[in-house]
């Protein structure tokens, strides 16, 4: 069976969503199914490994985190753009970080992209730096803690 279906919950999940979004019809249904022994496929080719993930309370508070910080970035990028404040500025961080795991990068990325106000824009693993694009950046410093204190330490919990 893991001949066939490498990845059988991408595979699933590659059928479910490609039917939801064309629709249910014959021709779909049957694209849906190449789609979903294909691409699996494709990924064997990759050879992703596992990532070491340890479970613990450091995942709670991650996730509490976030779930605070988007609610706040989402009430806070509203009324920046509802009041159309004057003294706001937007700009780039240079971010050191010390993550080596690419799956807590991964992780790092979609809390910063998913959090509204902040984009990850660039990574270079050469130097150690990230990128981030901030809507209101009145502390660089204040982002930089942030990030590290807040983000950083908890995923090297995690992942590392």
């Amino acid at each position: 069976m893991t001949r066939l279906l490498p990845f059988p919950l991408l595979s699933a999940a590659l059928f479910g969503m490609w039917v939801l979004l064309t629709g249910f019809s014959p021709g779909h249904v049957l694209l849906a199914g190449l789609v979903a022994l294909t691409i699996p496929r494709v990924m064997l080719l990759l050879k992703v490994e596992k990532p070491r993930v340890r479970i613990g309370w450091s995942m709670v508070r991650l996730a509490g985190f976030v779930l605070g910080d988007i609610i706040r970035s989402n009430v806070a990028v509203g009324r920046i753009i509802l009041c159309k404040p004057p003294a706001r500025r937007s700009g780039f961080i240079r971010l050191p970080i010390a993550l080596e795991n690419r799956y807590a990068l991964v992780v790092l990325a979609v809390i910063i992209t998913a959090t509204p106000g902040t984009l990850w824009v660039q990574h270079d693993a050469r130097r150690k730096i990230i990128l981030i694009h901030v809507l209101d950046l009145v502390d660089e410093e204040a982002w930089i803690a942030l990030i590290k204190n807040r983000y950083e330490k908890l995923l090297m919990d995690i992942f590392e």
